[in-house]
């Protein structure tokens, strides 16, 4: 019996631990979930067209995907996997991030150069502030007090403060700055430079540039660095950010801000996410058209998995 009883635990402890990525693919209008213990395809959810951006809900029951061609977010039932809802975002939405309470959306608009805040129930617009002219990046401060917007075209990050909804900071960063991430402790902003070949280190407190971390590759020009995604460990030790057209992933150590591991992925290495459990990063590879799951406690790429034409990020939900 007792040997039952250890093998029930252990079986349940395996299943509670069953981690499945979450993979948008631009031309197949459809989510390729991916199961990192197989490292194989576990299914496909339809959803509306050109899906990009995606992010679970502070619920955690549900999953917003950002659809540029149909101007909406597809709201899922992350354990039913089925569309519960569809919510306007406007045309060509890039990114988003919620805000503290989960109850708005803010969206970055490309085609109107604003920062738009969307009801996330009815998708009714809030209020619209003009930012720099492609807008991408989204990313809410942790007190939900200040929201970051990356520009495209302006090179800066733009702060709107939520109470007022003000620009209250326009913050140069470097060439074409992409995507965002917060120490755990909310003190600095990592921003990805996709032209400059590097990432600034915003100080929260002060809203300005403090560091420049600038990436290099053995072989590699510095043009075909073109980083991207980033993603932070909860410790806030170690920091990974793709690389692009270098086609590979970078490892930071963040105390020293030294770039410490490459690992070579697919093709044109687009977004990173880390699993639950943070023992996996899972790189979608916009032009390969596959997923790379690395080991992160070796570094170590242990296969590359199909999931689709042009997936452009992934989700890790347990």
């Amino acid at each position: 019996m007792r040997l039952l009883t250890a093998a029930l635990l252990a079986l349940g402890a395996g299943l509670a631990s069953a981690q499945t990525a979450w993979v948008s693919s631009e031309k197949d209008h459809a989510l390729t979930l991916v199961d990192l213990k197989t490292m194989a395809v576990a299914g496909v959810v339809n959803t509306c067209k050109r899906p990009r951006h995606m992010q679970l809900a502070p619920d955690g029951k549900r999953l917003f995907v950002a659809c540029s061609e149909s101007g909406q977010a597809d709201v899922i039932d992350v354990a039913s996997r089925k569309s519960v809802a569809r919510v306007s975002l406007g045309d060509e939405p890039e990114a988003f991030d919620f805000s503290k309470d989960g109850k708005a959306l803010y969206v970055s608009a490309e085609d109107e150069g604003a920062l738009v805040t969307i009801d996330a129930a009815s998708g009714k617009t809030l209020a619209s502030v003009p930012v720099g002219k492609e807008p991408e990046g989204v990313k809410t401060s942790p007190d939900g007090k200040l929201v970051f917007v990356t520009s495209e075209v302006a090179n800066m990050v733009h702060v709107v403060d939520t109470a007022t909804g003000k620009v209250v900071k326009n913050i140069a960063a470097g060439k074409r700055p992409r995507r965002m991430v917060f120490t755990p402790d909310g003190a600095q902003l990592w921003v990805s430079n996709e032209l400059g070949a590097s990432i600034s280190v915003i100080s929260v407190k002060d809203l300005a540039v403090t560091h420049t971390i600038a990436l290099s590759l053995k072989g590699a020009r510095a043009e075909d660095i073109t980083p991207v995604g980033l993603a932070m460990t909860r410790d806030g030790k170690t920091a990974y950010v793709s690389m692009g057209r270098a086609n590979h992933v970078g490892v930071i150590d963040v105390a020293s801000r030294q770039l410490t591991k490459t690992v070579l992925v697919g093709k044109r290495a687009w977004h990173v996410a880390l699993s639950p459990d943070e023992t996996r990063l899972v790189v979608s590879n916009g032009l390969s058209d596959d997923v790379t799951i690395i080991d992160t406690a070796t570094a170590k790429a242990l296969k590359s998995v199909p999931v689709g034409r042009v997936p452009y990020m992934a989700v890790v939900l347990d």
